[in-house]
This record gives C-alpha cells, sequence and structure tokens, in this order.
C-alpha cells in the first residue's frame, strides 16, 4: 500500500510538495517507517484507531485501504464507527441483514444525508471494505441527544451504573482537565461561554468513554478497528487512554492521519502545547491538507451560535 508517489494521486489540494506528505512517523520509535511495518504494528493490535479530519478526502482513502489490507488474510474484527451512535444498531442490523453488500442502502437507512457528518461519498469507501470484506459494522457513539443531555444537565444525565462504566465519576488530573478546556475553547474560536467549558469537556469525555466501552463490548475474536477523528485516537486521553483504563493487558494502536502545515517541517512541530512535545498517537501519516472555509468564520456572523 505504498502511498501516492504523483501529486495527482492526492485528492486534497493544499502542500502537497511539503516534504512530510506521504510519510509515516513512529512517534514510539522516534523514526520513520514504511508501510509494511506500519501494518504488521497495527495487525498485532486487539484494537486500532484510525484518527482522521472528517473533511479529507485522503484520510478516508488511506483508511479504507488500510482496513482493506489489515483484512486480506480473512481476520474479521468488527469495523466501529465514530460517526454511528449505538441507538442506530437495530437499524445497521437490519440493513446489512437485508444488503449485505450495500453501502448505499446503509447509509439510506441511517439517513447519512441528514447527519451531519461530511458528504456519504467521503465515507463511502470505508464502509464499502467492510461490506464487501463481510465485517461487523458498529455504531460506536453516544447519541447526540444525550450527549446534549449531559452537557446541559451533568453526570446526573446518565445513570449512576452508566457513570461507573465510563470511569465519569472519577474527577480528570488538572493538567488534561485544563488542556481540554483549552482545547474546547480554541476549538469553538473563543467564543464558547467559560461556563460551557467544563460541560463540554464532560461531553467529549463520555464520547471517549462510550467508544472505548462499545469496542470491549462488541469486539470480535479479531478485534476491532474505530473509525473516528483524531482527537479521539489520543493516547494520553481519548479512546485509548480508556481502553487501557479498563483493559490494561490488551494491545492498542492509534494511528493519526494528519494534515501538513507548511510551517511545520518536523513531525515534533505538530505537538500540540499540552502533550510535552510529543505526538499522542503511536503512529503519524502526513497528508495535504484539505481546501476549506475559515471555521471562525461562522462565529464572526453568529456570536451567539
Amino acid at each position: 500500500m505504498p502511498p501516492p508517489s504523483q501529486t495527482e494521486a492526492w485528492r486534497s489540494t493544499l502542500h502537497r510538495d511539503h516534504p512530510l506528505v506521504g510519510r509515516i512517523w513512529d512517534v514510539r520509535r522516534g523514526q520513520w517507517l514504511d508501510e509494511s511495518a506500519l501494518l504488521a504494528d497495527l495487525s498485532r493490535a486487539r484494537f486500532v484507531m484510525l484518527g482522521e479530519r472528517h473533511d479529507n478526502a485522503d484520510h478516508h482513502r488511506l483508511q479504507a485501504e488500510l482496513v482493506r489490507r489489515l483484512t486480506d488474510s480473512g481476520r474479521k474484527p468488527v469495523l466501529a464507527f465514530e460517526m454511528l451512535d449505538v441507538s442506530q444498531q437495530p437499524t445497521v442490523d437490519e440493513s446489512l441483514a437485508r444488503a449485505p453488500k450495500d453501502p448505499d442502502a446503509l447509509a439510506q437507512a441511517v439517513a447519512w444525508e441528514r447527519s451531519g457528518w461530511p458528504d456519504w461519498s467521503l465515507y463511502r469507501p470505508i464502509f464499502a471494505v467492510g461490506t464487501e470484506r463481510g465485517l461487523r459494522i458498529i455504531g460506536a457513539n453516544l447519541p447526540r441527544s444525550q450527549v446534549k443531555e449531559l452537557v446541559m444537565r451533568g453526570p446526573e444525565a446518565l445513570s449512576q451504573e452508566t457513570r461507573s462504566r465510563l470511569g465519569l465519576d472519577t474527577p480528570l488530573p488538572e493538567d488534561v482537565a485544563r488542556a481540554m478546556r483549552t482545547e474546547m475553547h480554541e476549538s469553538h474560536c473563543g467564543h464558547l461561554p467559560e461556563s460551557m467549558l467544563e460541560p463540554m469537556v464532560l461531553g467529549q469525555r463520555a464520547r471517549d468513554a462510550q467508544m472505548a466501552d462499545r469496542l470491549l463490548a462488541t469486539a470480535s475474536e479479531e478485534g476491532a478497528l474505530l473509525i473516528t477523528g483524531a482527537g479521539h485516537a489520543r493516547t494520553d486521553r481519548g479512546v485509548p487512554a480508556q481502553l487501557a483504563r479498563r483493559a490494561p493487558d490488551l494491545p492498542v494502536r492509534a494511528l493519526a492521519f494528519l494534515e501538513v502545515s507548511p510551517e511545520a517541517r518536523e513531525p515534533r512541530d505538530y505537538a500540540s502545547p499540552d502533550s510535552a512535545g510529543t505526538l499522542p498517537y503511536d503512529h503519524v501519516w502526513f497528508t495535504p491538507a484539505a481546501e476549506r472555509e475559515d471555521p471562525c468564520a461562522t462565529f464572526q456572523k453568529s456570536p451567539g451560535k
């Protein structure tokens, strides 16, 4: 599975000539590795996170190819998605029972076009590999209505049993909580009221914990693959951290696809300030960046949103 060697092979248009594009960095060993070494390492894990930028077509293309290569041997891990929630599982199962090889029927069944996720065409290649290989497709996330209630009402929105299982009764270490509040502040372009930072962090924690819980509950004998945003794939506080809390003996690998930036020329340049100069993943695959509107423009136009 070589990375695209010609610029025209990339779908994303920005910074294709960046020196890191197409290269894979092994964070733990601090060295570059090739695709065969990456696949060998991912194949040894029970749980594999494939962390994306949601609107980058190259991230989804590479995710689909990795799912294909990781199942070439006949291995059948479950294929879990942040983009599907647990309440949709009966609908997913019914659709696959009716049309097991038809990913478009699944998209129609879950009303993908009204879901708020990027266009179905971006995600279709991943689902197509899953249906072609007969993988069980899993909704891993909390329903949005439940996340909203959690943000509005606090932990009491969940039962005591659920809060305990997801680890939400245990306070975060202050440095982690502070970093997550900063992330929420920045991701909302500074327009999120101070009083909402902690509730939004709780919602993020709950989604991470829910996805980890779902992987543990549904994984086949050959493990699970999770398609998710790169933030949820962080080893320090995302789904991998939740898996380590619940099942410390089970091997987990987190691969993030990261868009290159012109001023960032070395892997360490992509580490966030709260991660002590270390990328919070096991591996990073660098890609061109997708063109998109300034995400802060929405907040500037609608300050009350």
